[in-house]
């Protein structure tokens, strides 16, 4: 049985006393390689006031499968606020690359997966990172926050016209300035350095809408940024891995295909 590190050992930053949420962890899913593997860090989506375990594990255990190690990340959710979610994944990114070495992992193969809620906090350390902070007494903290791509499943992009109030009055509170709201509306925060995104949205979702995957490829687009988008005709939120559906199913190796086509090490895995 994996065992979830803590990533923050001398403590998290922003902790609320008396909160019982525990510290932010990473659960290691590795893949026995003889040369360094791929590395992909899973946020699962719960509308950062939950967890969806069918988002977690079972997607570290396809990703083992197709010969990529994964690491599920335990964020911290509601009542933490922003920054506090951002932070705990650009620490899990610094963390994976700072134990490269122990884990096996090449360190510029490190990708980020999120689902829904998930998706917004992929896509906002996809457009809000660091190259390290070289002069920090903390080692972990001198690693790049940047994610080598991102995998984004029916995400929550923007907190727009087509946002999803719950996921936003969860992470900024129910009175958010304007000033948060855009800069949290992370297509607004592409630039011609964001990472490659692969995409992946049903078009008849009634919880995240569409458009969100739709706004930020058009902003990937426009930047010149590698993107792969696929929209499939019908399905509901949340679907995970999708097994129960051979269309929506298909993602999983359509993804692998992209993964192929960025350079990544995969091998012929078994369907999910």
């Amino acid at each position: 049985m994996t065992t979830p590190t803590v990533i923050w050992p001398k403590g998290a930053p922003h902790i609320i006393s008396g909160e019982p949420q525990g510290d932010p962890t990473l659960t290691p899913y590795l893949v026995e390689s003889a040369v360094p593997t791929a590395a992909i860090i899973v946020c699962p989506g719960g509308a950062y006031g939950m967890l969806a375990d069918h988002e977690g594990e079972p997607i570290a255990h396809w990703f083992n499968s197709i010969g990529i190690s994964a690491f599920v990340l335990k964020y911290r959710l509601a009542p933490y606020k922003h920054p506090v979610p951002m932070l705990d994944a650009q620490r899990a990114i610094r963390y994976v690359r700072h134990h490269a070495k122990d884990w096996n992992i090449d360190t510029e193969r490190v990708g980020v997966l999120g689902f829904s809620a998930g998706g917004h906090l992929v896509s906002t350390v996809g457009t809000h990172y660091d190259r390290g902070r070289m002069g920090d007494l903390d080692p972990i903290e001198r690693e790049s926050s940047r994610p080598d791509l991102l995998i984004l499943c029916y995400p929550v992009i923007s907190f727009g016209e087509f946002r999803h109030h719950h996921s936003m009055v969860n992470l900024l509170g129910e009175f958010s300035s304007e000033e948060q709201r855009r800069d949290l509306s992370n297509e607004l925060q592409v630039t011609a350095d964001t990472p490659p995104v692969f995409l992946w949205h049903t078009a008849d979702d009634e919880a995240v809408s569409v458009e969100n995957s739709l706004l930020f490829a058009q902003a990937l687009n426009r930047h010149y940024v590698p993107c792969e988008l696929h929209m499939f005709e019908s399905g509901p939120h949340g679907m995970g891995l999708a097994e129960n559906d051979a269309s929506v199913g298909m993602w999983t190796l359509l993804c692998k295909e992209w993964l192929k086509k960025r350079g990544w090490r995969v091998v012929e895995g078994k369907a999910p």
